[in-house]
């Protein structure tokens, strides 16, 4: 497949949930039974190390995946809890996980808007928000966590939520990427969770390190990974092209934006386009690109801003 064809999703999953998988020596993943649109099959849960080990992405609040995991570390020693971001697919499960086994937690921090005109009350969208999350250490881009025989280095990638970190796993060339990057779906940007210049940056920041194989949240492991990111980029630039060139044809809402750019939509996807096609309209906004009266952070109608 050239680099100039859509993007190359892998749809094809077959890790049933509760079951451990050896991935690679030293990797194993466990999937949550939470399928729905927006989380595929469900959630993955990694653990990295063998003997004294780390946990990333906990999962929801669901005390069946917290004992698959607890059951395929037994013996064992969980020295870290690492999460992606807070979403509520992905770390409610961080305070079971905890009281079982004493590990510190790893994140960026506590859920927050993307944007400062959201206020710290605005409603999360996509998966909903964990507003109860609080890690134990606070982790910056460039900070590193270290075990026993591992070493994961903290990407920031904000975008997709504001908080949202990737880890290099430098011994293997890797990277868990959580949500910002997923093999078979492009991500959710959603105000105020997400915000579109972030992700973009993201991705770009992906694309020029080194890691290969990316480790999603959701779904099979993505090879190639900074190859796959240039064609989200690609599918991000051409999704503003497509809103710009409704609005050159006249004013519009978002609801006229989402029928006239994604067609076949799943309906009960209908409402996620929404928020994403308006993560775009804030950005287009803010760079002057886009013009409105009506309120930006829920929408109004949209026009092409006069020269």
């Amino acid at each position: 497949m050239s680099d100039n064809d859509d993007v190359p999703f892998n749809r094809d999953f077959a890790l049933k949930p509760g079951v451990v998988e050896e991935v690679r020596p030293g990797l194993r993943r466990i999937l949550c039974n939470n399928p729905s649109p927006f989380t595929f099959t469900g959630t993955v849960s990694y653990i990295v190390g063998r003997g004294r080990v780390a946990i990333i992405d906990p999962g929801p609040d669901n005390e069946a995946h917290a004992q698959a995991l607890l059951d395929a570390v037994r013996g064992e020693t969980v020295s870290h809890i690492v999460v992606t971001h807070t979403h509520k697919d992905h770390s409610p499960n961080t305070p079971r996980l905890k009281m079982a086994t004493g590990a510190t937690v790893y994140a960026e921090g506590a859920h927050r808007a993307s944007r400062p005109y959201y206020d710290s009350e605005s409603i999360s969208t996509e998966s909903g928000a964990d507003r109860d999350f609080c890690p134990d250490v606070m982790l910056r881009d460039g900070d590193v966590v270290e075990g026993d025989g591992w070493t994961l280095e903290t990407v920031a990638t904000p975008g997709h939520t504001a908080n949202h970190l990737a880890f290099a796993w430098r011994e293997q060339n890797a990277s868990f990427v959580g949500d910002h990057v997923m093999g078979w779906s492009t991500s959710i940007v959603a105000p105020p969770d997400g915000a579109m210049p972030d992700y973009m940056a993201s991705l770009h920041k992906l694309a020029a390190r080194p890691e290969q194989m990316y480790f999603s949240g959701h779904g099979e492991a993505i090879p190639q990974g900074p190859r796959y990111v240039r064609f989200l980029i690609r599918h991000r630039q051409a999704r503003e092209q497509s809103i710009l060139h409704r609005l050159h044809k006249g004013e519009a809402d978002i609801p006229t934006l989402v029928r006239a750019i994604y067609i076949g939509i799943d309906p009960r996807l209908a409402g996620a386009a929404g928020y994403s096609v308006l993560a775009h309209l804030e950005d287009l906004v803010d760079r002057g690109v886009v013009a409105t009266d009506g309120d930006p952070l829920i929408g109004g109608s949209y026009r092409m801003a006069r020269p």
